[in-house]
């Protein structure tokens, strides 16, 4: 007969139940990312419809117009991208582990980016976006003042300055080369099993 475990104490379980509620509450932030994979779909409405304008409007349109019609297509996929990698990292790091064995086509960034790398691809990718707006700006530069330029330009250099200091101060903390040794770990892992 094993040994009689001593009983707990009422705050040792009031503890727990605590420790247990605060655990489950990770749930909460599921509806938040199924709200934005629905908000991808919103998007692809939005390129769709920029598409078929962009198509409609070939023959008739200047040059200046097609290429600011594409930087708004580009806009429009590098937000849906930033939109994944939101939606996939943080469930992953703050919600379940999604089981992808089955997924042959599964991404090998996926499952392996941690807060740090997350911070640093949603910058990266936000910067990306403030140089198209940036330079759908600078195509139709003679219909809008210097002021909204020079204010244009100062956000997206606090983008890149930003990103730049995100960037060295992980690097100093460790974090980047954790990111690293983390995907090429699950690389050796998938080729053993080929």
């Amino acid at each position: 007969m094993p040994p009689m475990e001593p009983p707990k104490s009422v705050t040792a379980k009031l503890e727990h139940l605590g420790e247990q509620v605060l655990f489950a509450s990770r749930w909460l932030l599921a509806p938040f990312y199924l709200g934005l994979a629905i908000s991808i779909v919103v998007l692809l409405i939005k390129f769709m419809a920029e598409l078929v304008h962009l198509i409609a409007h070939a023959f008739t349109s200047t040059e200046s117009e097609v290429i600011l019609g594409v930087l708004a297509l580009v806009d429009l996929a590098l937000t849906g991208s930033l939109l994944i990698i939101v939606i996939f990292s943080g469930y992953e790091n703050f919600v379940s582990k999604i089981d992808h064995s089955g997924h042959k086509d599964w991404p090998a960034w996926m499952g392996t980016i941690d807060f740090a790398a997350l911070k640093l691809k949603l910058l990266s990718s936000i910067v990306a976006i403030s140089a198209i707006q940036l330079l759908k700006k600078f195509m139709s530069i003679d219909k809008i003042s210097e002021r909204e330029i020079f204010w244009l330009v100062v956000i997206h250099v606090v983008f890149v300055v930003s990103s730049v200091l995100l960037a060295l101060s992980d690097r100093i903390a460790g974090h980047g080369n954790h990111a690293a040794e983390t995907a090429a770990g699950s690389r050796e892992a998938a080729d053993g099993k080929h």
